[in-house]
């Protein structure tokens, strides 16, 4: 068997170097945990960031990829497949909303949502083109996507930028009264904040979010890429809000670890669209939509989203005890669900010294902005997983 070593000296030596990669080379995985080469055990609280909502080796999952594979990965999209039909449909059921296309990643399903709601919005006036998101969001690494994410230093280098994107702060409805106009596409948020340090939005926020859309023609574009797939306890984050978007995206967990992206919206921006406008050769396709099929059949059932619910707030008050027995370590902890946010104290610990330590422990976590340990695990983890990452974070607090 190949050692560690010789594959990170050939990964090194091939590989663009564009990822700060741990010392491991993980081989397989079971349930909520994966083994490197070695051998060496790990509980997974990252699931591959937020994309393993079933866990490793899931077997529905495995069968449906498995057969589908037997019959036709690819077709392309100049043709109907079954697969689709039906996860499509699942997805309108669900959603609320009217119309499904499939990408295959979450920029890839945010740029279709930026390029139908401009096209939209262009029935109305020729200059009706702002966009506006939120500082510290983020929606993807293509150019749009990436003047749409509200974090600077993702887009040095890089000008000159798409035009027509103005920023707000998440959770400050002034903010965006004063930003939003006539002249306003649409107003595109993360219902719940992840990639920007885990902010779950203000009692009414969207409800006032929504309604200014309402008030000036804007589409509502929630990008669910992340909170989206039962991850805070509903199949949409934005049902615990109770708000509808005109458009949603979804990726990471929505085919359990198969690349897929979707956008969802109304048969009354579905308009804007004719045959031709938009496409793709792989997105969509039986094996993806196969995956996405189970997912879409297991996840919204009731009892599966209690369990999420229930394991979410316990691994919460878990936080919460640390937080109180740490209190110069840990500032804050913010939640929805199994997305967690811990703030630490960097001057006392950094962030990358404890997801290393985790790591050393037998625990993979994750740093996100430099100062928050955010936890999304696979949605099947059980209390007896939460206590297990809780007294590694205790021992690594506690050195």
């Amino acid at each position: 068997m190949e050692t560690q070593e010789k594959i990170f000296e050939r990964d090194n030596a091939n590989y663009l170097p564009v990822f700060n990669r741990y010392k491991i080379v993980l081989d397989s995985g079971d349930g909520v945990y994966l083994y490197d080469l070695n051998g060496k055990k790990y509980l997974d609280f990252l699931a591959g960031i937020a994309v393993n909502v079933l866990g490793h080796n899931y077997k529905p999952l495995v069968d449906a990829i498995s057969n589908q594979a037997a019959k036709v990965i690819h077709v392309s999209n100049l043709y109907y497949t079954e697969p689709q039909a039906n996860a499509a449909a699942k997805l309108v059921k669900l959603s609320g909303l009217d119309r499904v296309f499939f990408a295959n990643s979450g920029a890839e399903a945010n740029e279709g949502a930026l390029k139908i709601a401009r096209k939209y919005a262009k029935n109305f006036s020729a200059d009706k083109v702002q966009i506006i998101t939120a500082w510290d969001s983020f929606h993807g690494r293509t150019l749009a996507t990436l003047t749409a994410t509200g974090q600077p230093h993702y887009q040095e280098g890089l000008e000159p930028l798409p035009q027509g994107f103005d920023y707000v702060h998440f959770n400050d409805i002034a903010e965006l009264e004063e930003k939003i106009s006539d002249k306003t596409c649409a107003v595109m948020l993360e219902p719940i904040q992840g990639e920007g340090g885990v902010y779950p939005p203000k009692a009414d926020y969207l409800k006032k979010v929504r309604n200014l859309c309402d008030k000036y023609n804007a589409l509502l574009i929630f990008d669910e890429i992340q909170s989206g797939i039962g991850r805070s306890g509903k199949f949409f984050a934005y049902e615990k809000f109770g708000v509808k978007p005109d458009i949603v995206t979804l990726a990471k967990g929505l085919a359990g670890g198969v690349p897929i992206g979707a956008f969802i919206c109304t048969e009354e921006v579905a308009k804007a669209f004719k045959p031709g406008d938009h496409g793709t050769t792989f997105g969509g396709n039986p094996l993806a939509c196969a995956a996405a099929n189970v997912v879409l059949d297991t996840i919204p059932n009731e009892k599966f989203l209690s369990h999420v619910e229930e394991v979410g707030k316990y691994f919460k008050d878990k936080l919460l005890e640390l937080q109180k027995k740490y209190p110069e370590q840990i500032i804050d902890v913010r939640s929805e669900g199994l997305i967690l946010g811990a703030e630490i104290n960097t001057e006392k610990k950094s962030g990358v010294d404890i997801v290393n330590s985790a790591m050393e422990r037998g625990a993979i976590i994750n740093c996100t902005v430099g100062k928050v340990l955010r936890f999304i695990p696979p949605l099947t983890i059980e209390k007896k997983h939460v206590d297990e990452v809780i007294n590694i974070l205790d021992a690594i607090f506690a050195d």
